[in-house]
Order: C-alpha cells, then sequence, then structure tokens
C-alpha cells in the first residue's frame, strides 16, 4: 500500500505528528487504540471519517518507518 496518499505531515496540524488526510487523527492514535485493544471495527465505529484502507494506511507506515529505524547496540557480545 501507498501509505503516502493518506498520511500527511503538516507542521501546522498536530505539532507535525504523522496524521491521516483531512483529518486531525494521528498515526499513533490509531495504533494506540489498536494496540490497547480496540479492533479495527471499534476504532471505525468510533472515527467515522476513517476508513479501512486509512488505518491499513497506518500500519504501512509504522513498518516503513521501523524499517528505517537504526539502532546502535550499546554493546556487541560474540
Amino acid at each position: 500500500m501507498n501509505y503516502r496518499q493518506r498520511i500527511i505531515i503538516n507542521p501546522s496540524i498536530r505539532s507535525g505528528k504523522p496524521c491521516i488526510f483531512n483529518t486531525r487523527i494521528t498515526v499513533n492514535d490509531v495504533l494506540d487504540y489498536l494496540g490497547g485493544g480496540m479492533t479495527i471495527e471499534e476504532v471505525l465505529d468510533d472515527f467515522p471519517d476513517l476508513t479501512l484502507e486509512d488505518i491499513q494506511a497506518c500500519f504501512a507506515f509504522a513498518a516503513d518507518r521501523d524499517r528505517h529505524l537504526m539502532i546502535i547496540p550499546d554493546e556487541i557480545t560474540v
């Protein structure tokens, strides 16, 4: 999925946090709700402006961000 069509970063909206296009709902908000135990259906019911594709875009965004995360180990054990 090309999340770039659904996720925007605008410094004047939610302090530049990644948001769903045409909303003030952040990717982190969606992932927090799902991680907290809400189902996708519950999130969609609570936020009628969201679509299943928006939620999938949040997953794709998070996966892409994770792929680009660089972790420098404190210690290397052999």
